[in-house]
């Protein structure tokens, strides 16, 4: 079973085709010059590019979908595209949790290229940070087998730090957020890789994996997990209670 795997949650486009754990076809695309993602005018150009040099759409039996959290103009590219492929070639299709693909490369490094049921064992308990701008972050605690412990939250620095203190064995942060606030979370004895490690980069290789774990389902119920309201509504809220008020 081959599976196409994207993710559009963060500022950088990631496809990939794989069979189990052999990656048939990979691409990343980041953001423009203007520091903008270019999910919507790039994202069906990699699928294709990736899709033809795996051997073509015969092969792709899944396709697995990245569902955040993260940018909601990025996971609505992503997840409506998705659907559409998805119903238009007779797909599977599995949502995965953007945090969970970013802690699996955490586990893949720490094990050397592992993946569950590979074998590998990790000392380490990935700890995957994404920017949530607003000063907060999103983040979800894992075991060292990559295995979400709890729920994903929304945090500023301090509750951040206050959770990592809490996790056992020592975790190892990766992700934009984990960058944006390193000072604070190596203050509290978290190690976080070299800004240019590509652990920090969600990999659509590990987004493939994750899909091919989980079960299939309708099209229609892949849904975005935001955990807050996107700006715009939230800057319409705004304006509704300073015109009524």
């Amino acid at each position: 079973m081959a599976t196409l795997g994207f993710d559009t949650a963060t500022a950088i486009l990631t496809v990939a085709v794989a069979d189990g754990r052999e990656v048939l076809a990979e691409g990343t695309r980041t953001p423009g010059s203007d520091g903008r993602p270019r999910h919507s005018p790039l994202l069906l150009l990699e699928v294709e590019r990736c899709v033809e040099g795996a051997g073509g759409w015969s092969r792709i039996d899944r396709l697995a979908v990245g569902v955040g959290p993260g940018s909601y103009t990025g996971l609505r590219i992503g997840i409506s595209t998705a659907r559409a492929l998805a119903q238009a070639r007779g797909l599977e299709i599995t949502g995965v949790s953007t945090l969970s693909a970013l802690a699996m490369g955490v586990f893949s490094r720490e094990t050397t290229g592992g993946s569950p049921g590979s074998g590998g064992q990790a000392t380490r308990a990935p700890l995957p940070v994404l920017d949530a701008r607003r000063g907060q972050t999103f983040v979800q605690v894992h075991d060292p087998r990559a295995e979400p412990r709890g729920e994903p939250l929304v945090l500023g620095p301090e509750e951040l730090c206050e959770l990592a203190a809490t996790v056992a064995p020592k975790p190892l942060a990766a992700g934009d957020g984990a960058l944006r606030f390193r000072a604070e979370l190596e203050s509290v004895g978290v190690e976080v890789p070299e800004d240019r490690d590509p652990v920090h980069s969600v990999q659509a290789r590990h987004v493939c994996v994750l899909g091919e774990m989980a079960d299939a389902a309708p099209a229609e119920t892949i849904e975005p997990l935001y955990l807050r309201e996107p700006d715009a509504k939230r800057w319409l809220k705004r304006d509704e209670r300073t015109d009524t008020g």
